[in-house]
């Protein structure tokens, strides 16, 4: 029983990424993005799939690095230009 609660705490914490078997092995424990770069465990990065984009994080399940959502849409830092109504008029007085 203390193997497999050591094991699951191994394995279940974000901030471990790695798991070393009972010989002594290191396992490292990590998720890929779309273009093949390791994002460790815990990150969060925003994905697409089929259409929909959300923001998820790498975990682990059942001893398997895997994508988790964990919000619905993705943060973005683009600026939308103002309205017209809203922009400066340019004569200050």
């Amino acid at each position: 029983m203390k193997r497999i609660a050591l094991a699951f705490f191994l394995c279940a914490s974000p901030t471990l990424a790695d798991v070393t078997t009972p010989g002594g092995k290191v396992i490292d424990c990590y998720c890929t993005d779309k273009s093949g770069s390791r994002i460790e465990l815990g990150e969060q990065i925003c994905l697409q799939v089929d259409g929909r984009m959300f923001t998820a994080q790498c975990q682990m399940s059942l001893n398997v690095p895997m994508w988790r959502e964990v919000q619905g849409g993705c943060l973005s830092s683009s600026i939308r230009p103002l309205p017209q109504s809203l922009q400066p008029s340019g004569n200050a007085g």
